[in-house]
């Protein structure tokens, strides 16, 4: 019984502390884009760019956009010098989490950025998802013929 009671107030704790953590960070400010204005900016090719922030193996899985800036959002901040001031800017996650918290980011330094957006959330809204084939491992050892 001790046992039973000590399991349900560890699991209380860090429900608790789970909760605590994620009510530290404040919604982001930046606009959810709908797909509709999503698709006019796309409608622009020159002046838009896209920042997906997901991993490298989540594009793969889910699918992405024909051409965009891949960086994880750790390392967002310390390349911004990379990321053209020119243009306006549209962040991608899967559903507008961590792509909300870069264009915060972004808006923060001086960037125009037009909003956010989810991939998931945009095929959800009949978006179409360009699916991207990672390429074959190389193939390191190098053969000799004899």
């Amino acid at each position: 019984m001790k046992k039973v009671l000590l399991t349900m107030l560890v699991a209380a704790i860090a429900f608790g502390q789970q909760n605590a953590n994620n009510q530290k960070r404040p919604p982001s400010q930046a606009k959810a884009l709908t797909r509709a204005e999503f698709e006019d900016l796309l409608a622009k090719p020159d002046q838009v760019l896209l920042i997906d922030l997901r991993r490298p193996d989540e594009v793969t899985s889910i699918g992405g956009f024909p051409a965009y800036f891949s960086i994880q959002i750790g390392d967002l901040e310390k390349n911004l010098a990379w990321i053209p001031r020119e243009r306006t800017i549209i962040t991608i996650s899967n559903h507008a989490t961590r792509s909300g918290q870069a264009a915060d980011i972004l808006a923060k330094n001086g960037f125009k950025v037009a909003g956010t957006i989810g991939a998931q959330t945009y095929e959800e809204q009949g978006g179409k998802l360009t699916k991207i084939v990672a390429p074959p491992p190389r193939n390191t050892a190098v053969t000799e013929k004899k």
